[in-house]
């Protein structure tokens, strides 16, 4: 492997607007918040990147029948096309 080609892979908090549900996993992504997540070791602090959707709030793995709509999408498109 080339070296100072490849990004940062380090370990970040992912977290659930919708649920508040944390999962830590590792990713290139950055963020200037930080969380103080317990492991065996002690407490570490990492980045915290707060999410729309994980698997903690979507439809397919709750079993829940909802829109999740940010964008406003849903509504844009019974505009168009009316409730048939």
């Amino acid at each position: 492997m080339k070296p100072d080609i490849h990004p940062d892979y380090h370990p970040v908090v992912f977290q659930d607007a919708n649920t508040g549900k944390a999962f830590l996993t590792r990713s290139t992504m950055t963020s200037s918040r930080t969380i103080e997540w317990h492991t065996p070791e002690g407490a570490r602090t990492y980045p915290l990147v707060v999410v729309e959707v994980s698997s903690a709030s979507h439809p397919f793995w709750t079993g829940d029948r909802r829109i999740v709509d940010t964008a406003g999408q849903v509504e844009k498109f019974h505009r168009r096309y009316g409730q048939r």
